[in-house]
């Protein structure tokens, strides 16, 4: 199984359109028959195979093992990744792009499209992947707005300059700066 699929296909994310997909897909975090997540849910093992083999289809469900029960076939499945990431392409954003403002929301969206894509794209298999993730919450008054997006450029743009040279492993670095939604406030 692995930690992220990055899903780029219609299908894929059509097949995700459905809630009660979505809870089939989160019953089988562990290899289970149709009929096991059935009974979790409360509905038939048909209604389940149905939506196990749309998954299927879309390559976000694995088949695992297969068995003989009473002469029929009964197939062990597993969600192909822990989770899955459905690239903004396939939102559909409707009109042209702005231009590419470093302090607009439309860079920001394109930004972390971009940092979606190349993360999906790493070889997990790799002995090494020298990464590192960091969040938090800062708090800036309305007056040093500007000095602190100018502080905060000024020393990404050292960090750009101290690092930038052509020898050594590549690392992309992207930062975003955004104020925080009301629903994180509970």
């Amino acid at each position: 199984m692995r930690d992220v699929l990055y899903l780029e296909e219609i299908e894929q994310a059509e097949a995700l359109l459905k809630p009660q997909r979505v809870e089939v897909l989160r019953q089988l975090a562990e290899p289970r028959t149709c009929s096991e997540v059935a009974a979790r849910l409360g509905q038939t093992p048909q209604r389940v195979y149905y939506h196990v083999k749309r998954l299927v289809e879309a390559g976000l469900v694995d088949l695992v093992s297969e068995r003989k029960v009473r002469g029929i076939s009964e197939g062990t499945y597993q969600a192909s990744a822990r989770s899955y990431w459905l690239s903004p392409r396939l939102v559909g954003r409707i009109g042209l792009r702005k231009a590419r403002d470093e302090l607009s929301l439309g860079y920001l969206l394109d930004l972390m499209e971009e940092v979606q894509a190349d993360i999906a794209g790493l070889d997990r298999t790799a002995p090494e992947l020298p990464s590192i993730g960091l969040s938090g919450e800062i708090r800036v008054r309305p007056e040093d707005r500007q000095e602190f997006l100018n502080e905060l450029q000024g020393l990404l743009q050292q960090l750009f300059t101290r690092y930038g040279g052509a020898e050594g492993d590549a690392f992309k670095l992207a930062v975003a700066c955004y104020p925080k939604g009301e629903q994180g406030h509970e």
